[in-house]
């Protein structure tokens, strides 16, 4: 009885060897996006480095802040909105769940804000982003329930643990442009 288990457990781990270049690749990307997590607080105090002026000559061009009065203080709004939007899409592009699809709304929000703050005209900002979001809102939230309805409803036809379940109704691409390819 051992040596059968013993055997049918060496077959199982064959199958859970992937190649090394495979796995390299894994570590790598996983490396630099826990690195880019744990740089944004210094990206976020980049602002700092901005001059405290009304025109900032860059590279790109001429940043005049109209509204703000000095360049630093947009930048540093500017800064609030994009430090969020890129964690937001870091954790959508990662995420395993089934419910991944509800951080689109915190990111359509965060690039709103992000628009909003860079805009000129902007004299209130953030008053009635929820208005725009409301659209994106009535497709997510219902989709995001009838994925779970579909879930407990197998749970109870069935002998599938959650996890199971979870498992069957995670979508895998290959990679970050197969995962922004099945949305369009």
């Amino acid at each position: 009885m051992d040596r059968l288990q013993h055997k049918l457990t060496k077959e199982n781990l064959k199958f859970r060897h992937t190649d090394k270049k495979s796995y390299n690749k894994k570590i790598l990307i996983g490396s630099i996006v826990a690195s880019f997590v744990a740089a944004t607080p210094f990206l976020f105090y980049l602002y700092e480095y901005v001059p405290d002026t009304t025109n900032w000559d860059t590279i790109f061009g001429t940043y005049v802040s109209m509204e703000y009065g000095s360049a630093n203080v947009a930048m540093w709004v500017f800064a609030m909105k994009v430090i969020p939007l890129l964690l937001s899409l870091i954790w959508f592009f990662t995420c395993r769940h089934w419910w991944y699809h509800a951080l689109l709304v915190p990111i359509a929000m965060f690039s709103f804000q992000c628009i909003s703050a860079l805009n000129n005209d902007t004299r209130y900002m953030d008053e009635f982003d929820i208005v725009w979001l409301l659209p994106l809102m009535a497709i997510i939230f219902p989709s995001i329930y009838l994925i779970r309805a579909k879930m407990f409803n197998k749970i109870n036809d069935a002998d599938k643990t959650m996890e199971e379940l979870e498992e069957e109704f995670m979508i895998k691409p290959k990679g970050i442009w197969d995962k922004v390819k099945q949305y369009f």
